[in-house]
């Protein structure tokens, strides 16, 4: 039973990862504006970029897209898993932690593509799909600390530390007091974890006073645009 507990949390894993993966940002780019966001502003594939690159167009559809595989990560994984449920000790291994695992392996895809050579976006979007089909109300908490945050400092970047932060910082409580599943803070935590990583140099711009506001277009990058094949 364990053993097919594992394989199961591996394929819901797999799955998630290469949904992730799956590039929207620079797909619907090429398609509807004819360029290839890799070559712009951050070179990254995520909705911001998108959008000072191509569009608002653009980036709304894929920014939509990539929360969808967030939410489709942790559905199929449900559907992989089942009911099964496998206690072991005080601890049990159910379909809650593989769908858990699923959102963030769909994270860790959106961030490190195997479509492109292990680059991708920040998997904001793709974080909060997943808490979409986790716990809606988190999801729609949490947004709004990003969108307040984004719209009041006008930096994209700084919202979304926040939102995933605050996303953080509200299911601390709710998994003391009101006994919402430790599962859910694992994923709060990992999730953060991995955009906060992929925001570094974010971090280093806005302490600099060098980031990019919301609004600003991006410029060719000659130097993402010459290395682009080397990813």
């Amino acid at each position: 039973m364990i053993a097919t507990m594992i394989a199961r949390y591996l394929a819901s894993m797999i799955m998630g990862y290469l949904l992730g993966s799956i590039p929207f940002g620079l797909i619907l780019a090429r398609k509807m504006a004819n360029i290839d966001v890799r070559e712009w502003g951050s070179g990254k594939v995520g909705a911001t970029n998108v959008m000072r690159s191509a569009g608002t167009k653009v980036a709304l559809l894929s920014g939509l897209l990539d929360i969808l595989k967030g939410a489709a990560a942790v559905l199929l994984a449900g559907l992989i898993i089942g009911k099964t449920y496998v206690p072991i000790g005080s601890f049990g291994f159910g379909p809650l932690l593989g769908q858990v695992l699923a959102g963030i392996a769909a994270v860790a895809g959106h961030n490190w593509s195997i479509f492109l050579q292990f680059r991708g976006g920040s998997g904001v979007a793709t974080f909060f799909g997943g808490w979409l089909a986790l716990f809606p109300m988190v999801a729609i908490l949490g947004g709004e600390i990003l969108f307040l945050g984004a719209a009041s400092t006008l930096f994209v970047s700084l919202g979304s530390i926040a939102g995933v932060v605050g996303t953080y910082a509200i299911v601390i409580p709710l998994t003391i007091v009101s006994g919402l599943p430790i599962e859910y803070l694992l994923y709060a935590f990992i999730g953060m974890g991995m955009i906060i990583y992929t925001h570094r140099y974010n971090i280093v711009r806005l302490f600099n006073g060098k980031e990019r506001k919301l609004g600003e277009k991006a410029e060719r990058n000659p130097v993402t645009a010459a290395n682009k094949g080397h990813r």
